[in-house]
């Protein structure tokens, strides 16, 4: 059975070797270059970088096998109110094209509009390489907006909640 689940201390490791998976597949580089420019630090610390910070982090399961994640955190507050930043969201390949990040995507967005968010946030890496997260982003109502921190990113989206 696949389903979506609030992430286990014990998945932590599993969900690390997910997104480096993915983004060894997506960008073409060796884990060694991903992780020098993403030490993935927030993951090791889950509770205090998400759940602790008015965020979730789920899990997508195959069984018992993490194949997928995705995550809400606050970013910050502007005068119309409190935003939050769409984090973390790769799915091994087998699970994409079959709705998964649809899926994930409005549970995480519920979250933030049941939390008093009235903004979301994310950034992507690559407008190529990333061009389908991008249109199902498109398709949520993300639109373009310009840059609002300073990662490697250069494509930044937001949504109105």
């Amino acid at each position: 059975m696949t389903e979506i689940k609030p992430i286990q201390p014990h998945q932590i490791e599993d969900v690390k070797q997910v997104i480096l998976a993915v983004c060894q597949e997506i960008f073409q580089v060796p884990e060694e270059v991903i992780r020098r420019h993403d030490n993935l630090s927030d993951i090791d610390q889950v509770r205090s970088h998400y759940f602790d910070n008015r965020g979730i982090f789920l899990v997508l399961l195959d069984g018992e096998t993490v194949v997928g994640c995705g995550a809400i955190r606050y970013l910050s507050s502007d005068t119309s109110g409190d935003i939050c930043e769409l984090k973390r969201m790769w799915f091994l390949n087998p699970y994409r094209g079959q709705g998964w990040g649809t899926k994930m995507s409005y549970m995480l967005l519920n979250f933030a509009k049941r939390n008093d968010y009235t903004k979301v946030r994310l950034d992507t890496v690559d407008e190529y390489k990333q061009a389908p997260a991008i249109k199902l982003y498109q398709r949520l109502g993300f639109y373009p907006i310009e840059r609002y921190n300073d990662s490697a990113c250069t494509v930044f989206l937001e949504k109105l909640l």
